[in-house]
């Protein structure tokens, strides 16, 4: 069983898509329920970078830096509200072999880039590189856009970004879930260019034909505890 990890999530952007509930739920193991907002279900794409990734109490000059890319929708097990994750692309090739082995997430390592413009936007680049998967690509320039707001404060991104854990499918078939801990999200209306994104494509969906609700956040700290098996 992993032990608790400490790290920082940085330099997010959520592009965030309303879907038809049944469309995903064919997605989804059967223990886990599409949660909708306004009868609609959500996919969101979020590129970011974790930074200082330790075990937790190492110090955080010890921690790795992480550049991510997930494709996520939100759900519903027993009740209690989650996160589900379609897929994730990682540049560490360790990082990526551990999260797969002991949290069971479809990671992939991936070849990213992040960097700040000259214009004090993000620039993010991925290409999946993964033997045997699907490939996926993403390139995007984004940042803030507007004043800042608190995602509690918003009834959608009260939705989409105060959940406190994740749920996956291990091999056997079971669900596994893992709660995480960090401050409510602090988010900023975003512009994001977005020239390339085959995300949807490589995980079976077709590309939503509205466009997105996109929100900058520069990051939290957080805390992902242990993975754990759902009781039957």
């Amino acid at each position: 069983m992993v032990v608790p990890l400490e790290m920082g999530w940085r330099h997010l952007l959520f592009e965030n898509w309303p879907v038809d509930a049944d469309v995903l739920d064919a997605h989804l193991p059967d223990r886990l329920t599409v949660d909708t907002h306004d009868g609609a279900g959500w996919l969101s794409v979020v590129p970011f970078t974790n930074v200082a990734v330790r075990p937790r109490g190492v110090p955080s000059r010890l921690g790795v830096l992480l550049p991510e890319l997930n494709l996520r929708t939100y759900v519903t097990c027993d009740g209690e509200p989650g996160v589900y994750f379609f897929s994730l692309d990682a540049e560490g090739v360790t990082s990526v072999l551990g999260a797969r082995c002991f949290q069971h997430l479809p990671y992939y390592y991936a070849r990213i880039s992040l960097a700040r413009t000259d214009d004090g936007r993000v620039g993010f680049s991925s290409h999946r590189r993964h033997p045997g998967a699907r490939p996926a690509a993403y390139e995007a320039t984004y940042g803030p856009a507007g004043e800042p707001f608190s995602a509690p404060d918003d009834p959608l991104a009260r939705f989409l970004l105060e959940r406190y854990r994740f749920y996956t499918e291990a091999p056997d078939g079971t669900i596994r879930y893992t709660d995480v801990d960090h401050d409510p999200w602090t988010l900023y209306p975003a512009t994001a260019d977005v020239e390339t994104n085959t995300l949807f494509t490589a995980n079976g969906f077709r590309f939503p034909e509205t466009d997105p609700i996109t929100y900058y956040s520069p990051g939290v700290d957080v805390i992902a505890g242990r993975s754990q098996r759902l009781a039957e």
